[in-house]
């Protein structure tokens, strides 16, 4: 019993907020830079001097692990984890905690499209590598659906008041 009551502690559903965030979104990025990455090395196998437009192409999907990286870093501060230290209620905990899911489940999703994007973006710059802005426009478009989730966990984190 001491156990459940211990995870409905305002702090550790706060830090478990943060972890979704940082954990699913970074998942998310590892795997689009990956398959992007891995097109990308197949192209400069053949051409090494397209390394540096490939190379953006590969980062675009990097920003969703940076995004949970914020969300978590900002949950980890109001919940005195970081700083000052407060008491945050069940109610509060969950709330951080919810603040965190937006921004993690929507960046492990959209960091791995993101990903497929840019690898489809790799193979239009390997044929034709004046059409970058192409590619990098067609990535970045997954990107909107990154930032949503960021502004909404954002929003949230905001909503909650603490001391």
């Amino acid at each position: 019993m001491e156990f459940l009551e211990g995870l409905a502690n305002g702090q550790f559903l706060a830090i478990l907020g943060a972890a979704i965030a940082v954990i699913f979104a970074g998942m998310g990025s590892a795997k689009g830079t990956s398959i992007a990455g891995q097109a990308a090395a197949g192209a400069i196998s053949e051409d090494s001097s397209k390394f540096g437009k490939l190379l953006v192409l590969q980062l675009l999907p990097g920003t969703q692990g940076l995004y949970g990286f914020i969300i978590a870093f900002l949950i980890l501060t109001k919940a005195g984890i970081l700083g000052t230290a407060v008491e945050l209620t069940t109610g509060q905990g969950f709330q951080l905690l919810a603040s965190g899911l937006a921004v993690g489940v929507v960046g492990y999703i959209s960091g791995i499209y993101q990903g497929k994007a840019a690898a489809a973006g790799v193979g239009i710059v390997s044929k034709k590598s004046e059409e970058l802005g192409k590619a990098i426009t067609l990535a970045a478009i997954v990107e909107t659906y990154a930032l949503l989730g960021l502004l909404i966990s954002f929003l949230a984190y905001n909503g909650v008041n603490v001391g």
